[in-house]
């Protein structure tokens, strides 16, 4: 169960919502939203992390907008374009890195601090860590990659990136060359899932892929211990 709370920015404080582990006390987890917000998939992602040991702040990016999340429905992926339409990156960056810098700060907090990002979250990730260097990054499907991964300074924090390919967004040519541009910063996993579509791990979207969302979680979790161990 999530706690609410707050991130100062220089604008005004920023909700968010905390997830604390059994123990009370563990490495931080940035989780940041896809396009759809701080939706209920989100929120249990969340708690999956708090289950493994893990300190996790999910802000709400889309803040300044007066939008937590985006209502399911047939315009859901409409609505939650327009939403991204009005948003200003720069600004969502620094935002997000303030949720970075709170989260290292809390008493909770001990040991190291990651980030887990999924499409618009998993873009912008990579952004935060480029400015506020982590202790491990994980991308899912991060859809901005293509056009910042050579705006932005190379990215030295460990990272792990998932990608469908059937991804109708991002497809397996662009995926590659992401893959190409990551890898001169640090360590970096690439996995990629046969047959999976943008959006694969998100059950309650219709490009939910059950097999690949397994596969995807259950490599994350291993990563997670290996780059950022609880305990």
């Amino acid at each position: 169960m999530s706690t609410p709370t707050e991130v100062t920015t220089p604008d005004g404080a920023m909700p968010a919502h905390l997830w604390l582990p059994e123990s009370g006390r563990g490495p931080g987890i940035l989780l940041l939203q896809e396009i759809f917000g701080v939706s209920a998939y989100i929120r249990r992602r969340a708690q999956d992390l708090a289950d493994l040991g893990y300190v996790v702040l999910a802000p709400q990016i889309f803040w300044r907008l007066g939008v937590d999340e985006i209502a399911n429905g047939p315009s859901m992926l409409e609505d939650a374009m327009g939403v991204v339409g009005r948003l200003d990156w720069d600004t969502a960056v620094s935002d997000a890195q303030a949720a970075l810098r709170a989260l290292r700060e809390r008493a909770e907090t001990t040991g190291g601090v990651g980030v887990v990002g999924f499409c618009f979250g998993g873009g912008l990730g990579y952004a935060v860590v480029a400015g506020e260097p982590a202790d491990a990054l994980v991308s899912f499907y991060g859809s901005a990659l293509p056009g910042i991964t050579e705006a932005v300074p190379s990215v030295t924090t460990p990272s792990l990136h998932h990608f469908g390919e059937s991804d109708a967004y991002i497809p397996m040519d662009v995926v590659q060359a992401v893959r190409e541009r990551v890898s001169g910063g640090g360590p970096v996993d690439f996995h990629t899932y046969p047959g999976a579509d943008h959006a694969f791990d998100n059950d309650d979207f219709v490009n939910h892929d059950p097999q690949a969302s397994a596969a995807a979680w259950a490599t994350t979790e291993s990563w997670l211990r290996e780059h950022l161990p609880v305990g």
